[in-house]
Protein backbone atom coordinates (compact mmCIF):
# COMPACT_ATOMS: atom_id res chain seq x y z
CA UNK A 1 0.00 0.00 0.00
CA UNK A 2 1.56 3.10 -1.26
CA UNK A 3 1.23 6.23 1.89
CA UNK A 4 0.79 9.80 0.86
CA UNK A 5 3.63 12.32 0.20
CA UNK A 6 4.77 14.24 2.78
CA UNK A 7 3.80 17.32 0.81
CA UNK A 8 0.00 15.88 1.07
CA UNK A 9 0.77 15.51 5.10
CA UNK A 10 2.13 19.12 5.26
CA UNK A 11 -0.78 20.10 3.27
CA UNK A 12 -3.25 18.51 5.66
CA UNK A 13 -1.30 19.83 8.49
CA UNK A 14 -1.46 23.29 7.64
CA UNK A 15 -5.60 22.82 8.08
CA UNK A 16 -5.01 22.07 11.97
CA UNK A 17 -5.33 25.67 13.97
CA UNK A 18 -3.49 26.12 16.86
CA UNK A 19 -5.42 25.51 20.10
CA UNK A 20 -4.31 29.17 21.92
CA UNK A 21 -4.43 31.49 18.67
CA UNK A 22 -6.77 29.93 15.97
CA UNK A 23 -6.70 31.25 13.69
CA UNK A 24 -2.98 29.97 12.65
CA UNK A 25 -2.29 26.86 11.80
CA UNK A 26 0.84 24.70 13.48
CA UNK A 27 2.53 25.08 10.33
CA UNK A 28 1.92 29.08 10.09
CA UNK A 29 3.27 29.21 13.82
CA UNK A 30 6.34 27.12 12.47
CA UNK A 31 6.17 24.28 15.11
CA UNK A 32 5.96 21.43 12.63
CA UNK A 33 9.84 20.96 12.08
CA UNK A 34 9.60 18.19 9.62
CA UNK A 35 7.54 15.11 8.62
CA UNK A 36 8.86 12.20 7.11
CA UNK A 37 8.11 8.14 6.20
CA UNK A 38 10.56 5.67 8.25
CA UNK A 39 9.01 2.98 6.55
CA UNK A 40 5.15 2.56 7.26
CA UNK A 41 5.45 5.11 10.09
CA UNK A 42 4.59 8.30 9.51
CA UNK A 43 6.97 10.96 11.81
CA UNK A 44 5.96 13.98 12.50
CA UNK A 45 8.98 16.20 14.81
CA UNK A 46 6.99 19.08 16.64
CA UNK A 47 8.89 22.02 18.71
CA UNK A 48 6.82 23.34 21.16
CA UNK A 49 6.59 27.39 21.32
CA UNK A 50 8.43 26.75 24.68
CA UNK A 51 8.95 23.61 26.71
CA UNK A 52 6.84 24.11 29.28
CA UNK A 53 3.80 24.88 26.87
CA UNK A 54 0.51 23.88 28.30
CA UNK A 55 -0.82 23.34 24.94
CA UNK A 56 1.14 20.55 23.70
CA UNK A 57 -0.94 17.88 24.55
CA UNK A 58 -3.68 19.35 22.72
CA UNK A 59 -1.51 19.82 20.18
CA UNK A 60 -0.31 16.63 19.61
CA UNK A 61 -4.00 15.40 20.19
CA UNK A 62 -4.93 17.53 17.42
CA UNK A 63 -2.05 16.21 14.96
CA UNK A 64 -2.97 12.91 15.73
CA UNK A 65 -6.71 13.59 15.15
CA UNK A 66 -6.49 15.03 11.85
CA UNK A 67 -4.09 12.72 10.50
CA UNK A 68 -5.79 9.87 11.18
CA UNK A 69 -8.69 11.01 9.80
CA UNK A 70 -7.13 11.27 7.13
CA UNK A 71 -6.14 7.55 7.15
CA UNK A 72 -2.99 7.29 8.88
CA UNK A 73 -2.25 4.27 11.25
CA UNK A 74 0.90 4.54 12.05
CA UNK A 75 2.16 8.02 13.42
CA UNK A 76 4.89 8.74 15.48
CA UNK A 77 5.03 12.10 17.11
CA UNK A 78 8.68 13.40 18.11
CA UNK A 79 9.16 16.60 20.55
CA UNK A 80 12.10 17.97 19.26
CA UNK A 81 13.72 20.87 21.77
CA UNK A 82 16.50 21.76 19.86
CA UNK A 83 17.14 24.38 18.57
CA UNK A 84 14.47 26.00 20.50
CA UNK A 85 11.40 27.25 18.66
CA UNK A 86 11.73 30.91 17.25
CA UNK A 87 9.21 33.73 16.16
CA UNK A 88 11.78 33.80 13.29
CA UNK A 89 9.67 30.63 12.35
CA UNK A 90 6.28 32.38 11.96
CA UNK A 91 5.10 32.16 8.01
CA UNK A 92 5.00 35.66 6.71
CA UNK A 93 1.13 34.44 6.77
CA UNK A 94 0.90 33.37 9.60
CA UNK A 95 1.97 37.21 10.69
CA UNK A 96 -0.65 38.47 8.77
CA UNK A 97 -3.55 36.63 10.21
CA UNK A 98 -1.91 37.01 14.09
CA UNK A 99 -2.78 40.96 12.87
CA UNK A 100 -5.78 40.61 11.34
CA UNK A 101 -7.33 38.63 14.44
CA UNK A 102 -5.60 41.51 16.31
CA UNK A 103 -2.64 40.26 17.94
CA UNK A 104 0.40 42.18 16.90
CA UNK A 105 2.94 39.88 15.20
CA UNK A 106 6.34 39.93 16.41
CA UNK A 107 9.14 42.53 15.52
CA UNK A 108 12.60 43.02 15.64
CA UNK A 109 12.60 45.77 17.57
CA UNK A 110 11.15 44.57 20.87
CA UNK A 111 7.53 45.88 20.07
CA UNK A 112 4.76 46.86 18.07
CA UNK A 113 5.12 49.86 15.67
CA UNK A 114 1.55 49.91 15.42
CA UNK A 115 -1.93 48.70 16.63
CA UNK A 116 -3.05 45.95 14.88
CA UNK A 117 -6.93 47.42 15.28
CA UNK A 118 -6.80 50.68 14.31
CA UNK A 119 -3.33 51.56 12.64
CA UNK A 120 -1.81 53.89 15.18
CA UNK A 121 1.48 53.76 16.33
CA UNK A 122 0.40 55.38 19.67
CA UNK A 123 1.16 52.06 21.78
CA UNK A 124 1.94 51.57 24.97
CA UNK A 125 3.02 47.84 26.96
CA UNK A 126 0.71 47.23 30.02
CA UNK A 127 2.57 43.88 31.00
CA UNK A 128 5.06 41.66 29.83
CA UNK A 129 3.04 38.76 29.92
CA UNK A 130 -0.34 38.75 28.02
CA UNK A 131 -3.05 36.22 27.55
CA UNK A 132 -0.58 33.37 27.02
CA UNK A 133 3.19 33.38 28.03
CA UNK A 134 4.45 34.00 24.86
CA UNK A 135 2.32 37.23 24.56
CA UNK A 136 2.68 40.85 25.82
CA UNK A 137 -0.37 43.03 26.76
CA UNK A 138 -0.25 46.36 25.24
CA UNK A 139 -3.07 49.13 24.61
CA UNK A 140 -3.23 51.75 21.95
CA UNK A 141 -3.30 55.15 23.46
CA UNK A 142 -5.68 56.50 20.19
CA UNK A 143 -8.03 54.08 20.27
CA UNK A 144 -7.70 52.79 23.92
CA UNK A 145 -8.27 49.26 22.93
CA UNK A 146 -6.11 46.38 24.23
CA UNK A 147 -3.94 44.16 22.27
CA UNK A 148 -1.86 41.05 22.34
CA UNK A 149 1.68 41.35 20.80
CA UNK A 150 3.44 38.25 20.26
CA UNK A 151 6.67 38.69 21.82
CA UNK A 152 9.67 37.78 19.33
CA UNK A 153 11.67 34.64 21.30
Amino acid sequence: MQHPSTEQVWDWLSAVPDPEIPVISLTDLGIIRDVEWQGDTLVVTVTPTYSGCPATSIINLDIETALREKGIEKLALKRQLSPAWTTDWLSDEGKRKLEAYGIAPPRPAGGPDHCPRCGSGHVEKVSQFGSTPCKAAWRCKDCLEPFDYFKCI
